[in-house]
């Protein structure tokens, strides 16, 4: 299931300046992300961009931890 969410999102370096989006879209994964952040709700964000499904929110959500748990955490 985790890998099916995860096909949901492309980079290619000529979209979006190579960005993660929404496959098949021009729509960043960080817009989906900043949205819910400010409390955009998962349906005004279905409303507004109609092509979206909400395993695209879910594949945003978890492309965003995928790539946090990767982060190197640096002490000084």
């Amino acid at each position: 299931m985790k890998t099916k969410l995860l096909n949901r999102i492309e980079t290619n370096p000529v979209i979006m300046f190579g960005k993660p989006v929404i496959k098949g879209s021009r729509l960043p994964v960080e817009i989906i992300l900043e949205k819910l952040a400010y409390g955009v709700t998962e349906d005004e964000i279905l409303k507004e961009y109609p092509f979206l499904k909400k395993e695209d929110i879910k594949a945003a959500l978890l492309y965003a931890a995928r790539t946090l748990s990767l982060e190197e955490v640096m002490q000084a």
